[in-house]
C-alpha cells in the first residue's frame, strides 16, 4: 500500500502465471502460485526489419488521468538498443455516494525511462538495461489525528483521553474524511515523492557444455528512495538498496527427465528517518537453491520441484533472525480424452517472515495502522492440494480449480485494538485454513462472438476458535461477452462482488457492488503502422465500491465512472 502501482501492459511480451511446482522456482510463499511479468528492457533478439516499437497516449475522465508510454528497438548486426519511457498524471478520483465528490490523496504523477542494450549471438545474447522512475503521489483514506496514536501494552492510546476507544459505527457515509480539495494538489493527504534507479543484467548462453541445454542470468540493483511529505514538509525517508539475481541451467533429457537447476541470491539494506520510521534500520539476506524436473509417461505430465532457502535478517538494537525455509512440490496431469485434461497438485511451502513482520515498531501511515513486529516469528508451513478441471479444444474451453491450504504458523496482521479507522496491529503466527475455488469457461457462439462465466470464492479462518482471518477477499462471479467484425473489436463485462460477512475481529461487513465495463475498438492499418483507437468505460454504473482485502477498506473507495479514450500504435 505504501506504493503507486506502476507498470504499462503495452510494454510487457507476455505475462506468465506459474502454479503448482513451477512457482517454486521463484519462492515458497506464493499462494496459488506466482506472476512474472516479461518485459522487453533489454532484447534478446535483433528486429527483422532494423526496428520495432509501439506508442499510446490516453485520457481519462474520472480522475483527469493523461497518460503516454513509447517503447522502441533498433538493431543491426549483433547490437540491438531497447528506449522505453512513460508519463502519467492524474488528480484526484471522482468518488459516488461519499463524503467529498472525490477522494483526497488519490492522485498521482509518475514517469519512468529505461535504457537497454544487447549483444546478441547465434548461441544467446549478453545485455543490460537502466531503468529511473519518479513519482509523486498521495496517500488516501489518512487522518492527521492519528499521527499520535500509539500502543498501551495491547491498547491504542490517540490522546484525548481515547485509550482503547473503538467507533463501532464504520458507516461510509457519515464519518468526516477531512477532503478539501477537488482537482488540484493543495492537499491535506500526506503525499509520498518517490525516485527509483535499477540497473538490470541478463544473459542467456545456449549449448554451453554437453548435456546442458541452456544457461540464463538475471542480476540486479536496485536504489529506491521515497519521501512523506505532510503538509510540504519531509516527515519520514525510507530508502531501500539492494541486489538481486539467479542463474539456472536447464538440461536436455536424461532417462525421460528435462528440468532445471538454479541458485537466486539477494540483499536488502532498508532504512528509515524521520518522524514516522516504523521499523528499524534492516538488513535482509536471502539465498536460494531449486530443481524443477518434469516426465512424461503415457497421458500423464509429472512434475516436481524443491527449494531450499537461507534467510537472515538484522536490525539495528534488535536480534538478529535466521530461518531455513524447505518447499517441495508435485503434479499430475492426466491427458484422459484430446481436450481434456485433469490434475492434482501437492505442496510443502515454507515461508520466511519479512523484515517488516519481525521488526516493525510505529504508525505506518499508508495502512493507517500502527505496526508491531515479532523477533521470535518463526517460518510459515503450507500443506496444499489443487484439483484441476481444464478443456482447451472445441467450441467450449475453460478451467475450474478447487484447492485447500492448511498453514502451520501462519503469519498475519493481527489487530488488537481500533480506534476509529486507525488500528493497532501486530504480527502473529496462528494455524489456519484457505480454501476456495475459481473458474473460468468460454463458449464460442460463432467466429465472430464469445461469451464468458467466471467466478472465484476463498475462506480464510484460524484454526479452533480463532475465527476469520483479516481482509479475505469477497466473492465474485461475472459474465462477459466479446465480439469482432472487421475492424471493430469490443466486450461488456458484468461482475458482481458480493457482500463479505466472513470478517475478523475489528472488521466491518463490506457491502457488495456490481460492476459493469465495456471496450470498444477500431483499428486502423497504414502500412507498416498498425493502430487502434479505443474507447473503455469502467464502473458504468457509478457504484459506491470497497475492497475489502484492503487496509483502507473503509477509507478508500474504489474509483468511480470512468471513461478512458486513447491510441495506441504497433510499428
Amino acid at each position: 500500500p505504501d506504493h503507486a502501482v506502476s507498470g504499462e501492459p503495452l510494454l510487457l511480451e507476455g505475462v506468465e502465471i506459474l502454479r503448482g511446482p513451477a512457482a517454486l522456482l521463484y519462492g515458497g510463499g506464493a499462494i496459488g502460485g506466482a506472476v512474472n511479468l516479461l518485459d522487453k528492457k533489454i532484447p534478446t533478439r535483433v528486429p527483422a526489419n532494423g526496428g520495432e516499437g509501439v506508442a499510446e497516449y490516453r485520457r481519462g475522465s474520472v480522475d483527469n488521468e493523461e497518460a503516454g508510454v513509447v517503447g522502441m528497438t533498433v538493431g543491426a548486426g549483433n547490437f540491438a538498443v531497447r528506449v522505453e519511457a512513460a508519463a502519467r498524471k492524474s488528480d484526484d478520483y471522482k468518488v459516488p455516494g461519499w463524503d467529498e465528490p472525490r477522494l483526497d490523496g488519490s492522485y498521482n504523477e509518475t514517469s519512468t525511462a529505461t535504457l537497454g542494450a544487447s549483444w546478441i549471438g547465434s548461441r544467446g545474447y549478453l545485455g543490460a538495461a537502466y531503468t529511473e522512475q519518479t513519482s509523486r503521489y498521495g496517500l488516501a483514506g489518512h487522518s492527521h489525528e492519528y499521527e499520535g496514536c500509539h500502543p498501551h501494552g495491547d491498547h491504542l492510546h490517540c490522546g484525548g483521553g481515547h485509550d482503547h476507544g473503538h467507533d463501532d459505527d464504520h458507516g461510509h457515509g457519515d464519518d468526516d474524511h477531512g477532503h478539501e480539495h477537488e482537482g488540484d494538489h493543495d492537499h491535506a493527504a500526506p503525499e509520498v515523492r518517490l525516485k527509483s534507479r535499477r540497473v538490470d543484467l541478463r544473459g542467456e548462453l545456449r549449448d554451453p557444455l554437453p548435456g546442458i541445454e541452456n544457461v540464463r542470468l538475471r542480476a540486479g540493483y536496485t536504489d529506491y528512495e521515497h519521501s512523506e511529505l505532510e503538509e510540504g514538509v519531509v516527515s519520514t525517508t525510507f530508502t531501500n538498496k539492494g541486489y538481486d539475481g539467479r542463474i539456472e541451467a536447464q538440461h536436455r533429457e536424461i532417462a525421460g527427465f528435462k528440468g532445471v537447476v538454479g541458485l537466486q541470491l539477494s540483499k536488502s539494506d532498508f532504512a528509515a528517518v524521520g518522524e514516522e520510521s516504523f521499523l528499524a534500520p534492516s538488513t535482509t539476506k536471502n539465498t536460494g537453491l531449486f530443481v524443477m524436473e518434469e516426465y512424461e509417461i503415457g497421458l500423464w505430465h509429472l512434475e516436481g520441484a524443491l527449494r531450499q532457502e537461507w534467510q537472515e535478517a538484522s536490525a539495528i538494537g534488535l536480534p538478529d533472525v535466521e530461518h531455513k525455509p524447505f518447499s517441495i512440490s508435485g503434479s499430475a496431469v492426466w491427458h484422459f480424452t484430446p481436450g481434456w485434461s485433469g490434475a492434482v497438485s501437492l505442496s510443502r511451502s515454507q515461508r520466511a517472515p519479512s523484515a517488516q513482520e519481525l521488526y516493525a515498531d510505529g504508525v505506518h501511515l499508508a495502512t493507517n495502522t500502527y505496526e508491531i513486529g515479532d523477533a521470535a516469528l518463526d517460518v510459515e508451513t503450507a500443506n496444499s492440494i489443487e484439483l484441476t478441471l481444464r478443456k482447451t479444444e472445441g467450441p467450449l474451453t475453460g478451467s475450474v480449480s478447487a484447492y485447500h491450504y492448511v498453514y502451520d504458523d501462519y503469519i498475519f496482521a493481527r489487530t488488537l485494538d481500533q480506534y476509529e479507522d486507525f488500528r493497532l496491529i501486530r504480527y502473529s503466527q496462528a494455524d489456519a485454513t484457505f480454501t476456495g475455488i475459481e473458474g473460468e469457461l468460454t463458449q464460442q457462439f460463432a467466429p465472430w462472438l464469445s461469451g464468458t462465466v467466471f467466478g472465484d470464492y476463498v475462506q480464510g479462518e484460524l484454526k479452533g476458535d480463532g475465527g476469520n482471518l483479516p481482509r479475505i477477499p469477497a466473492a465474485r462471479a461475472g459474465v462477459r461477452l466479446a465480439a469482432f467484425q472487421g475492424p471493430w473489436s469490443g466486450d461488456v463485462e458484468y461482475s458482481r462482488t458480493f457482500k463479505q460477512t466472513d470478517i475478523a475481529a475489528f472488521e466491518t461487513e463490506t457491502p457488495g457492488y456490481d460492476m459493469v465495463n465495456a471496450t470498444v475498438a477500431y483499428d486502423v492499418d497504414l502500412g507498416p503502422v498498425r493502430s487502434q483507437i479505443f474507447l473503455r468505460g469502467t464502473n458504468l454504473l457509478d457504484e459506491t465500491a470497497f475492497n475489502h482485502a484492503s487496509f483502507l477498506a473503509e477509507t478508500a473507495p474504489l474509483r468511480g465512472r470512468n471513461l478512458t479514450v486513447g491510441v495506441r500504435a504497433r510499428f
